[in-house]
């Protein structure tokens, strides 16, 4: 058993993540992968657990922020 990478918990159920990047980690829930690994809005700093937006390099959680930060071309609903 490793060590979260996050938290530091040892837990017989840990888990790895490898990345787009190749990098392996560890962590002992979703929620310290989360932290670890999710994308943050550029706009509001959430983390970004959904799809998502991205646009011109940024990501975004919705289209709220996505539009406040500039990007005209995304809608919440049709």
């Amino acid at each position: 058993m490793q060590p979260c990478e996050l938290c530091g918990n040892t837990y017989d159920k840990s888990f790895e993540v490898k990345s787009a990047d190749g990098s392996i980690h560890i962590f002992d829930s979703f929620e310290c992968a989360i932290h670890v690994l999710a994308p943050t809005c550029s706009h509001c700093d959430c983390r970004i657990i959904g799809h998502g937006i991205e646009a011109d390099g940024d990501f975004y959680c919705c289209a709220h922020c996505a539009r406040h930060s500039g990007v005209e071309e995304v809608v919440d609903r049709v």
